[in-house]
């Protein structure tokens, strides 16, 4: 069965790494780009380089993000993808760290993630058809000492991606989540010397998940879990 061809995709906690390889290469495919961030100046050398459209929105807020849909809708037209990264930390020993951060954090990792996965459907589900990419770590299937903000967001966040798959999937909208298991590569935090290879690639990353996008209907992928090769698990 062959794919449908994609026209915009909304990117939302876009930045440098995985988005911002993930606008250049939707960019080169001929897809109109909409990239989402707090504060969306700081996206203005990627928004030059790729042609995309930039939005502002504070992702764990339900009017902001009811309000970034409708912006996108009528500047970049209904989205075919949505692509949520953003992602919030509250580090600290369980019995020390701040309630407040915690929650702050949830909201950001799951909580805004619901929000977008909710609007997305409202749009695909008339349309019968669309893709929303969800994006998670190592910590959606491990909880690490001093991490247990990220963990729990990112298990919600997986939760809410199985959740959404098995609704969505029939109605002709792919759901696919990412475990993104192991650090990813960039300017500030390159291969050590005596590791080559041992950190993900972005742009290897981005490949992966358009592969998915292009996946035929009768032979989906949920769940996609990628790490380094030399990475143990």
């Amino acid at each position: 069965m062959t794919t449908k061809q994609y026209k915009t995709a909304l990117i939302i906690g876009a930045g440098a790494g995985i988005s911002a390889s993930l606008a250049r290469l939707l960019s080169r495919e001929e897809i109109k780009v909409g990239l989402v961030a707090r504060d969306a100046r700081k996206l203005a050398k990627l928004a030059s380089e790729t042609g995309a459209l930039t939005f502002s929105a504070d992702a764990a807020d339900p009017e902001a993000v009811a309000q970034l849909f409708d912006r996108a809708d009528s500047e970049l037209g209904q989205p075919d993808i949505v692509i949520y990264n953003p992602s919030a930390r509250a580090h600290g020993p369980l019995a020390e760290i701040d309630p407040r951060a915690v929650r702050d954090a949830l909201a950001i990792t799951a909580y805004g993630g619901f929000l977008a996965v909710q609007q997305a459907a409202r749009r695909m589900i008339p349309k019968g058809w669309g893709a929303i990419l969800l994006t998670g770590a190592s910590a959606s299937i491990k909880g690490f000492p001093l991490s247990s903000a990220f963990a729990m967001g990112k298990f919600a966040l997986r939760g809410l991606a199985q959740s959404a798959a098995r609704e969505l999937g029939p109605k002709g909208i792919h759901v696919a989540h990412f475990i993104i298991d192991g650090a990813v590569r960039s300017a500030a935090r390159p291969d050590p010397a005596e590791r080559p290879n041992s950190t993900l690639s972005p742009d290897g990353i981005a490949e992966s998940y358009w592969r998915t996008l292009q996946q035929p209907r009768d032979a989906w992928s949920f769940e996609v879990d990628l790490r380094p090769w030399v990475e143990s698990f």
